[in-house]
């Protein structure tokens, strides 16, 4: 016997109570024959509570209407256990003094003593199969915990309970996970953020976190969010990304690899900008890799992402304000912070207000060496968007001064975007050269060829190739030694290398 059929046979018999919460109820379809042919169109969907969830939805989509459709007594016995797990846990699913070991293992024992109180006849594969489902969902990520463990994923995005995306390469896909209710959808956001010791509520309803991979959480509930809670988590790579990896990946070629190595060995001032999603970050992290290891690196983030692989790294992150309003640390204090904190270097990750000011002010009084991200659609972009977030420090400060800063400041814009085959590629490295007039000038070492026209499976064809003109930094590299092929900034052999 099934154990779905045992379950409802015990359910009959009276030791199996059913919950009267209709939003708990889940319908499971009369199943229909199917010829062979329709059989290999649609594979068998993996063994596990996504896949079977996913597997009863769509098949109560293809249900006869006519036909009553009972209720499943696997799952009320799932929600019901999980239910009587996270009462009885408590306050200890945030108790930081509890280690996850501890509570997992307090959890394992609860749960048995639930399971068994329902006298449902399973025998110990099934019980313990149980067990680990119904732990995942109040302990860990419930329906998207398959998918935070599967590499090919990049991009989870919850659109309320019922509706799951996903993000493969570059592709943004429906997945038949789902959650079960929207009861569960905020246990598993609430847990989240907790673990960074952030809140989400009515009174502060959206809120940025991070998992302990590092992975970006943004999450937003009712009343903000209209159809449910809403949660976006950007993952990252278990093993973080090397130079290598990116030019495997065609983001960017050994050429300018070479060349953003030895701006940051110089010292070069260098801002990432990119629109959402393109890779900043991933980016910045590489080219931190290329900072030497004697160094004294200081980061800082609103959520701790960057993985540094030096010895010698600080981390800062941000704070928001509590539940009174008070105790907020923002970027801005931290950047002022850190120039009292001997660094040779600060990695910034990501300017979006004031704290440019201070950034732009730190590179030009022997900070030099720092990186920074930005969100801009082109080189040019990124100028007027630094000239918007100085504005927005609150100083009172003319236009051309805050371009002199500027153009003083930083030495290299690398451009990272998202094409339309999915691909993330580096489509210009430019140098910030000087004010002219009103006007600060910018000058391509490296662009990238639409040229080469698309292939059959619809990946672009093109890279990021030399303009012929030899930027100034060059120079500067002969002066520190740092030796550079003059081959890499002619136009022709670049373009050779890249066919």
């Amino acid at each position: 016997m099934k154990l779905t059929d045992r379950v409802d046979a015990a359910r009959r018999d009276g030791h199996a109570s059913v919950t009267d919460r209709t939003a708990f109820q889940r319908p499971v379809a009369v199943a229909t024959p199917h010829p062979p042919s329709a059989m290999t169109d649609n594979p068998p969907a993996p063994v596990g509570p996504a896949s079977a969830s996913a597997a009863v939805t769509s098949a109560a989509a293809t249900a006869v209407p006519s036909v009553p459709l009972p209720i499943d007594p696997l799952f009320e016995l799932k929600e019901k256990a999980a239910q009587a797990l996270f009462e009885r846990l408590g306050a200890r699913l945030n108790d930081p003094n509890l280690s996850e070991e501890q509570l997992h293992s307090f959890a394992r024992a609860e749960l048995s003593t639930i399971v068994a109180a329902e006298k449902v006849p399973l025998n110990a594969e099934e019980r313990a199969r149980l067990i680990d489902e119904i732990g995942a969902d109040v302990l860990g990520y419930g329906p998207i915990e398959a998918l935070l463990s599967e590499d090919a994923v990049t991009e989870i995005m919850v659109n309320g309970p019922d509706q799951i995306f996903v993000e493969r390469s570059g592709r943004l896909r429906l997945d038949p996970a789902r959650f079960s209710s929207e009861a569960q959808l905020r246990r598993v956001i609430e847990r989240i953020v907790a673990r960074v010791g952030r809140r989400i509520d009515e009174s502060s309803p959206l809120v940025d976190a991070r998992l302990a991979d590092g992975s970006r959480v943004n999450a937003i509930i009712p009343p903000l969010a209209v159809d449910g809670s809403s949660l976006t988590i950007r993952k990252f790579a278990r093993e973080p990304f090397t130079v290598t990896d990116l030019i495997r990946f065609g983001t960017m070629s050994p050429d300018i690899a070479a060349v953003l190595d030895a701006c940051v060995k110089a010292k070069l001032n260098i801002i990432v900008s990119g629109g959402t999603g393109t890779g900043k970050t991933t980016l910045l992290n590489v080219l931190s890799g290329f900072i030497p290891a004697d160094e004294r690196i200081i980061t800082i983030e609103d959520a701790v992402e960057l993985q540094l692989q030096q010895e010698h790294v600080i981390r800062l992150e941000s704070r928001p304000s509590n539940i009174e309003g008070k105790g907020e640390v923002t970027i801005r204090d931290l950047v002022r912070n850190s120039l009292r904190m001997r660094p040779d270097r600060i990695v910034i990750g990501e300017c979006r207000g004031g704290e440019t000011l201070d950034m732009l002010q730190a590179m030009n009084t022997g900070h030099e060496g720092s990186i920074s991200t930005v969100h801009s659609n082109s080189p040019r972009d990124a100028i007027s968007r630094l000239e918007t977030l100085v504005l927005m420090s609150g100083m009172d400060l003319p236009l051309r001064a805050i371009r002199e800063q500027i153009a003083s400041a930083i030495d290299v814009i690398v451009q990272i975007s998202r094409l339309k085959d999915g691909s993330r590629r580096i489509t210009h490295v430019t140098e910030v050269q000087s004010m002219e007039g009103d006007v600060v000038t910018l000058q391509d070492a490296f662009v990238f060829d639409h040229s080469a026209g698309i292939g059959f499976d619809g990946a672009l064809l093109g890279h990021a190739v030399a303009t012929g003109v030899r930027p100034r930094f060059a120079e500067h590299f002969a002066e520190l030694g740092i030796h550079l092929s003059p081959h890499v900034f002619q136009a022709n052999l670049a373009s050779r290398d890249m066919r």
